[in-house]
């Protein structure tokens, strides 16, 4: 069975992104471009019996709190290495840097990617790729974990918009090939932001 790249990440479709603060109508445009994609039938992921029955993705409240301010540490001397997806297919990938920020008083931090392929196509230069799960992976959100796409950071504090975190496309149709969440990158905390799982 060949299986469908999800690697070319939703970053082309969805609109700001890339602002340095907190943006309620930014995130609510976020949610509708989704919803709109996903209800388009030549560009929607779903499988075609859930797409008939298609209204609108389950999204967590939106939530200020969880748009958090990260300090940008870069990366130097890394190698690229593949990444694991739900398929045989082991794309290659660079760590960039590191995001360290606290959510409730407690520290953490995210490793963060570029595909190697994907930075070579034109408008893509400057794109990062933010996998993580946490503790409501597997309960309120997928169990695979989920993306924040970004863009390189101007200075040394980047935001993290967890209201615009999104599902793999293997969220929704096996036919992906999804890259699997570092295990780094597993977050011990709820992040109640973003899409929730699909359905069980």
């Amino acid at each position: 069975m060949k299986f469908l790249s999800a690697f070319i990440s939703l970053f082309v479709f969805y609109t700001g992104f890339a602002q340095e603060s907190f943006d309620r109508s930014s995130v609510e445009a976020f949610q509708q471009e989704l919803n709109t994609k996903f209800a388009d039938p030549e560009h929607s992921p779903l499988m075609e019996e859930d797409r008939k029955e298609f209204k609108t993705l389950d999204f967590f409240p939106i939530n200020e709190a969880l748009a958090v301010t990260a300090t940008f540490v870069k990366s130097k001397g890394e190698k690229s290495f593949e990444m694991k997806t739900t398929t045989e297919r082991l794309p290659l990938y660079i760590k960039y840097g590191e995001l360290h920020f606290t959510i409730e008083g407690k520290a953490f931090k995210l490793d963060v990617f570029q595909n190697l392929d994907l930075i070579k196509k034109k408008g893509f230069k400057d794109h990062l790729f933010l996998p993580f799960s946490d503790l409501t992976s597997g309960s309120d959100s997928y169990i695979g974990g989920r993306y924040i796409d970004m863009k390189k950071p101007k200075g040394k504090t980047v935001l993290i918009d967890f209201n615009k975190a999104y599902n793999p496309y293997c969220a929704y149709n096996y036919k992906y090939s999804c890259p699997i969440v570092p295990l780094q990158n597993d977050l011990n905390i709820e992040i109640k932001a973003g899409v929730k799982k699909f359905h069980d």
